[in-house]
């Protein structure tokens, strides 16, 4: 019924007698924007490590050890000073600074070991990657975890989920055949998966394995030539492993449409150079009708590297020992020329030759040669002096990056040291479309 003249309905109040209290209200919104800050927490990453008492307590114990042997130091030294030091003293100094140079190496183990951490963590996470997408595409197939408890550092663990959640919903759209067709082929119409990861000496070796369709090496030569990532003489000089590793280069697809899964020739290139931020390869092996293999290999740690130290003009450098083949001394008269560009003929093989000195201070007649593997790439650096084995912690050089340095570190002369980025100063060596031929 209308309002009488002048009374006019209060709206306010009418509404604020069928909304809940306030006190109400933030209740029911609490488990929300409680977990709210749980998915913000998460996607910023874990800063936490779960760690066994036991090795806190080696920690703790190794770092006792090392302030005795300090304090013995100490002792030895001022009586050095003094003047007053006898040969038993001496003898003891010597022996003092090699117990410490074993207390350190064996602190830097124990706290490298604290950050290890097993791979079972990520691992579990791809069975239900698998599974979704398994059931988006129509097909069935069965993952297997084995390894999970192997252990590898914190920091590579988080930087590898991205590069295996690609490779695992590769191997589920283009390794796995649908059931009919599996059953066709003689097959079991579960295609099977498998994540297997181990430690090979100073390595984690993870592998992705399938029984799907596999790949052609031919069939992936005609993609390259169809899509014009390669003239049809350069594919007709490509061996098998050199087409498997063309599903690498960017731009290239096998699938004829794009989908929201795959056909936009992304992905393949971006894992392979995020295996090699952390210092990894990736390897692929395949036959047609069989499945495929991807097998990454990359280092325990990335917290302290082991590199071959080295000299181009006045400035020592340093690049990882990982990528060192040989080391071999250089005649003027074993330097070929192919295309206009220096290469050395080793044991049959034709090696590109890479003067250092075109990128960094020396000269051009250093008559040292390292052999360096990066990727599936094999090169000569020339360098004016090699000096020597050491195990260095890469420090990041603030607010610049210098083409082809990867950071520095000091030798145990006290020097600055520049660690080279092998990658970088290959691809700026290279001359332009010798990507997939060099």
């Amino acid at each position: 019924a209308p309002a009488p003249a002048g009374d006019e309905p209060d709206w306010k109040r009418f509404y604020e007698a069928l909304l809940p209290p306030p006190a109400a209200v933030a209740a029911a919104a609490e488990p929300r924007r409680a977990a709210a800050r749980t998915v913000q927490a998460a996607s910023k990453g874990e800063n936490t490590i779960r760690v066994d008492t036991g090795r806190f307590d080696q920690i703790l114990n190794l770092a006792g050890e090392i302030g005795l042997t300090r304090n013995r130091l100490g002792y030895l030294r001022n009586a050095i000073l003094r003047g007053t030091a006898d040969e038993n003293e001496l003898a003891s100094l010597d022996l003092s600074v090699n117990r410490l140079g074993t207390l350190v190496t064996d602190l830097q183990t124990v706290v490298m070991k604290a950050r290890m951490q097993p791979v079972g963590r990520v691992f579990q996470k791809y069975q239900r990657v698998a599974r979704d997408l398994a059931r988006q595409l129509g097909k069935e197939i069965e993952l297997t975890l084995v390894g999970e408890e192997t252990e590898i550092d914190k920091t590579i663990l988080e930087e590898l989920n991205d590069p295996l959640v690609h490779l695992v919903r590769n191997a589920v759209d283009h390794g796995i055949e649908s059931p009919e067709e599996r059953e066709e082929a003689g097959k079991p119409r579960v295609g099977a998966i498998e994540i297997n990861a181990r430690q090979e000496g100073d390595r984690i070796v993870i592998e992705i394995r399938d029984d799907g369709r596999g790949m052609s090496a031919q069939r992936l030569r005609d993609k390259a030539v169809e899509k014009g990532l390669l003239r049809a003489d350069e594919a007709a000089t490509l061996d098998e492993r050199q087409s498997l590793n063309l599903i690498f280069m960017p731009g290239f697809s096998t699938k004829d449409q794009i989908s929201d899964v795959s056909g936009r020739g992304v992905g393949m290139d971006v894992v392979r150079t995020n295996i090699q931020k952390l210092k990894g390869r990736i390897d692929l092996a395949s036959r047609p009708g069989s499945g495929s293999r991807v097998t990454i290999l990359l280092p325990l740690t990335l917290a302290i590297l082991p590199v071959l130290m080295l000299r181009s003009g006045p400035q020592p450098y340093a690049i990882p020992l990982s990528a060192v083949r040989e080391v071999i001394a250089i005649e003027e008269g074993t330097i070929q020329h192919v295309a206009n560009r220096p290469a050395l003929m080793l044991r049959g093989e034709v090696l590109p030759l890479i003067p250092l000195a075109d990128f960094l201070e020396g000269s051009d007649e250093g008559m040292v040669g390292i052999v360096a593997t990066v990727g599936e790439r094999t090169v000569v650096l020339r360098a004016d002096q090699v000096l020597g084995q050491d195990e260095v912690m890469i420090k990041p050089l603030e607010g610049l990056k210098p083409r082809g340095i990867a950071g520095a570190t000091l030798s145990s002369e006290g020097v600055l040291v520049l660690v080279l980025e092998l990658q970088e100063l290959i691809e700026s060596a290279a001359p332009a479309g010798s990507a997939v031929t060099a």
